[in-house]
């Protein structure tokens, strides 16, 4: 590893070009992962069809629900490691590691059992119809068997991005990104296997990266390697993982309750056809919102070791930086959306003359436009709760997302559809993404005030 990438450079390099070393990576990485999901409803959408859409937007709530506990373990263990790194205990930052192996393959395989024994009755709980069950009973059947692949796919690559190879991180979700975009094609288009291929593409293509995550923390040459030690639970690290993780386990976890909600409510208001236009507008907003995690991400190993260090300055810099950068980002996505809606959408659906693609390009388009109406401001949303989880301040990060997703959005919810409809849906998400973002600036502005003022009392972790 060069001395560029070493994490003791956290401490002492700008903090512009740590942002930019290790941020891009980062955004790149996100922006491809999302790009799984996008991917797959588009070659969906076009190969197979409308109803497919629909299917596919069915099992959002079990795919949240698995990312939640990928989720905790993976931001929880990240943001310990940078700690720890920054403190200079690279044995423990290993023994996490191992805990993070073992942790994952435990998640994956209790998500799977209970998915695959439940799935019709969670399917139905979500909002599918008989017309749109025997879709997402076919997605998500293949998606839970690779579940523990992809737990450890996500959980190790963070932990290569932290470790301070954030380019190698990149290139391997490229890698699995690239890879899943042809394997749909080839099992959808030329195979003819339908939504079936879509998943099948997915759980092969991290199959493969995975193979490459293993070979890396196994070699001589890796900064944090695979230790027969790591490989046993140490309960102390494991709470420290899931007492920091928890905020995004809750942030996944109320978007799993939002989401099921809004698909029952659009259901009753609108049927089959609203549920796979939340899909798509959902997907669109998602990939703006990924690059301002990649942006999180590349704030969190700077945030983190100079916390650890008590070099509470530089973590405020980082943080503001990367505010600015995730708030033009969010901007960005708000005018793209608002003015080319139908573009955007048709890349999902295309109109063949066909009454159910013409309703869903419309209701997508339509609700699109309401989606992103606050989605400039979310940007400073999302950062400030990922800053809160970066220096080990999970209650305040789970306040956030628990206001945002079930205090705001859950009322409204309840409120709205009623007088309003469909549109009371939609309108719910920009409405709660306003009072959450006030709420984030009066947490950050507190949080930043003590930690100016009352230096000595932080990094207790």
């Amino acid at each position: 590893m060069s001395s560029q990438d070493s994490p003791l450079s956290l401490g002492t390099d700008s903090i512009s070009k740590l942002l930019l070393r290790y941020a891009l990576p980062a955004i790149i990485a996100q922006v491809a992962a999302s790009l799984y999901n996008i991917v797959d409803s588009i070659f969906v959408g076009q190969g197979v069809g409308p109803l497919a859409i629909t299917g596919l937007a069915l099992t959002m709530p079990m795919m949240n629900l698995s990312a939640a506990f990928g989720a905790m373990v993976g931001a929880g263990s990240a943001a310990l490691t940078s700690i720890r790194l920054g403190q200079g205990n690279k044995a423990a930052a290993e023994n996490i590691l191992g805990n993070v192996v073992l942790l994952n393959v435990v998640l994956g395989l209790v998500i799977m059992i209970f998915g695959l024994v439940y799935i019709d009755d969670l399917l139905f709980f979500f909002g599918a119809s008989e017309q749109t069950l025997p879709y997402a009973r076919e997605y998500m059947r293949i998606i839970l068997y690779g579940n523990v692949v992809t737990h450890l796919f996500h959980g190790l690559n963070n932990m290569l991005r932290v470790a301070g190879y954030p380019k190698k991180a990149m290139t391997i979700t490229l890698i699995s990104v690239l890879l899943n975009a042809v394997l749909d094609a080839v099992f959808i288009l030329w195979l003819k296997w339908g939504i079936a291929g879509s998943a099948w593409a997915t759980v092969l293509s991290q199959c493969v990266s995975l193979v490459l995550l293993f070979a890396h923390f196994m070699g001589k040459d890796s900064f944090l390697r695979f230790r027969r030690e790591g490989f046993r639970f140490h309960w102390d690290l494991i709470k420290g993982i899931t007492t920091i993780g928890m905020a995004p386990f809750m942030i996944q976890s109320c978007a799993c309750v939002v989401v099921i909600l809004v698909n029952t409510t659009l259901q009753t208001y609108g049927g089959d056809l609203s549920i796979g236009a939340y899909g798509i507008a959902n997907r669109v907003a998602f990939l703006f919102t990924m690059v301002v995690l990649g942006f999180t991400q590349g704030m969190q190993p700077i945030v983190g070791y100079n916390y650890g260090a008590r070099k509470y300055d530089r973590a405020l810099k980082a943080m503001w930086q990367t505010v600015g950068w995730s708030v033009a980002t969010t901007t960005l996505g708000f005018l793209i959306c608002e003015i080319f809606p139908y573009q955007v959408v048709g890349l999902f659906v295309s109109e063949d003359g066909s009454g159910d693609a013409t309703a869903l390009i419309e209701a997508s388009a339509r609700g699109l436009r309401t989606l992103v109406l606050m989605l400039p401001i979310v940007g400073f949303n999302i950062v400030a709760g990922n800053f809160f989880q970066h220096i080990g301040k999970p209650k305040r990060a789970i306040l956030l997302s628990v206001a945002r997703q079930m205090l705001f959005i859950v009322p409204l919810l309840l409120l709205l559809p009623p007088k309003y409809g469909v549109d009371g849906v939609w309108y719910s998400i920009p409405i709660a993404d306003f009072v959450s973002t006030a709420l984030a600036g009066v947490l950050l502005a507190l949080q930043i005030r003590k930690l100016r003022q009352n230096p000595s009392s932080e990094v207790s972790i």
